[in-house]
């Protein structure tokens, strides 16, 4: 009996390891994200240890990075009612002022799923996300999950839990979260350290440097060697 218990342990274990082996991705591409033979085989909240993003920058778990500028906002009215006259029967005047706040529109406090998150949801509030304080802070890459942009069927995204780099909280949340990786680069919300320039900002670099070396700003070596710097990645993007 106690073998045959044993037996069932081991199988219990060992099923539980491939599982969870099949909840980890060593590296995740852009293109696979999008590649419907690869994503459909992937389950929700599959832990990513390395990810490349469509301009084949690699983030990675431990990585630093740097938070951008916030590209979203958000509007609240305040109103202050102030009572005018010497009676109890003097006439109530109030003013309101509109008040904008820069907030990142990828950047949530707290983990995706985190306690913070669901008692927002149950109370019917929209997620309370990163403001424009959070601009220019370096945090380290704790943990890379993808998910489905709703059915299987669909395509994946990675979402990044973010921590600061002395291992202390964000105010009251230990955690941000980047709810979509590739946009908040995109962006600009999120900043990577030796990022590889784009096919776009190649291009427009060596428009600027042609005009420079037209108005003589710049040598015809120089020009040159930009050239042999930036044709490989307009060619080859």
């Amino acid at each position: 009996m106690k073998i045959k218990n044993l037996f069932v342990v081991i199988i219990i274990f060992i099923s539980a390891s491939i599982y969870s082996q099949k909840k980890e991705l060593v590296k995740l591409t852009y293109e696979q994200s999008q590649e419907i033979e690869f994503f459909r085989k992937i389950k929700n909240k599959t832990n990513v240890k390395e990810y490349i993003t469509a301009n084949k920058n690699s983030i990675k778990i431990g990585d630093t990075l740097v938070i951008g500028k916030p590209t979203s906002s958000e509007s609240s009215t305040r109103t202050n009612t102030a009572a005018a006259g010497r009676s109890n029967f003097g006439i109530a005047r109030s003013k309101s002022r509109t008040v904008n706040k820069k907030t990142f529109e990828f950047i949530k406090m707290g983990r995706p799923a985190g306690f913070g998150s669901i008692m927002t949801a149950m109370r019917g509030e929209a997620a309370i996300m990163a403001g424009n304080n959070f601009s220019g802070d370096i945090v380290i890459v704790k943990e890379m999950k993808a998910y489905h942009k709703g059915s299987k069927k669909k395509p994946l995204y990675v979402v990044m839990v973010l921590g600061e780099i002395n291992g202390r909280a964000f105010g009251i949340n230990k955690y941000l979260s980047v709810m979509n990786t590739e946009l908040s680069i995109e962006t600009g919300e999120i900043l990577l350290k030796n990022r590889k320039m784009t096919r776009e900002e190649a291009i427009r670099k060596l428009k600027e440097s042609k005009e420079l070396l037209d108005l003589n700003v710049i040598t015809k070596k120089e020009y040159d060697d930009l050239m042999k710097k930036l044709k490989p990645i307009i060619i080859n993007n």
